[in-house]
């Protein structure tokens, strides 16, 4: 069973309760929801958050919204990753944050479809795609090896750290993108002030309601 598994928590210190903060006319995770319900692949989506009482508000939000909420450790990610995961039994693992409203979900349906039929360990989109666009996939024996052989701060902090830094030891691949998406400097995630209000303005202009990637792109070069 694949899982999508979509970090959250009301914390940031840049955009204190960015997650919940309203992009246009919907929440910054209602618009990741509402992309993922035209998802093709079959998968589980969980949206993952701490144990801290700031972060009720998202329990509460999934409850709301009937999707699946999974509380763990506030700093220790990967750990949340990987409970998560396990409780769940997933075999793959789709990791996506809540501070990116316009994941592509076109190419996460193609990047789950080129994981299994690669057999990979570890399979991302991330280096070809804007930045808040990519995703990535691993195996749960992969998340496994991480978490036992992870051993500095950051690889807790980020779940993807010691994979990143030991790819020689896991299969890995990178998901090829058509040249018009493939824009890897493009900034389109919401992590400052200034990115939620570019955010803002994609949302508001886009002809769809929930902006393509190209669309995106396009709208973020307007933006001033």
């Amino acid at each position: 069973m694949t899982g999508i598994i979509i970090q959250a928590r009301c914390g940031s210190t840049r955009l204190p309760g960015k997650v919940l903060k309203v992009i246009h006319d919907r929440t910054l995770l209602d618009h990741i929801i509402d992309r993922l319900k035209s998802l093709q692949e079959e998968a589980v989506i969980v949206i993952a958050t701490s144990t801290l009482p700031g972060d009720d508000r998202i329990e509460q939000f999934c409850k709301e919204k009937g999707v699946l909420c999974f509380r763990g450790s506030e700093s220790n990610v990967l750990s949340r990753y990987y409970e998560c995961a396990r409780e769940r039994g997933f075999d793959h693992i789709v990791r996506l944050t809540a501070d990116n409203p316009f994941v592509d979900v076109e190419e996460v349906d193609r990047l789950i479809a080129f994981h299994r039929e690669s057999g990979n360990d570890f399979t991302e989109s991330f280096s070809q795609l804007p930045i808040g666009v990519g995703a990535e996939i691993f195996s749960f024996p992969a998340l496994e090896e991480d978490m036992k052989r992870a051993s500095m701060p950051h690889h807790f902090e980020h779940v993807d750290e010691y994979i990143l830094e030991n790819m020689d030891k896991f299969k890995t691949g990178t998901l090829q993108v058509e040249e018009e998406k493939r824009k890897p400097d493009v900034r389109l995630t919401v992590d400052t002030q200034e990115d939620y209000e570019k955010a803002c303005y994609i949302a508001a202009h886009s002809e769809t309601g929930l902006a393509t990637t190209q669309e995106a792109i396009r709208l973020c070069s307007q933006f001033a």
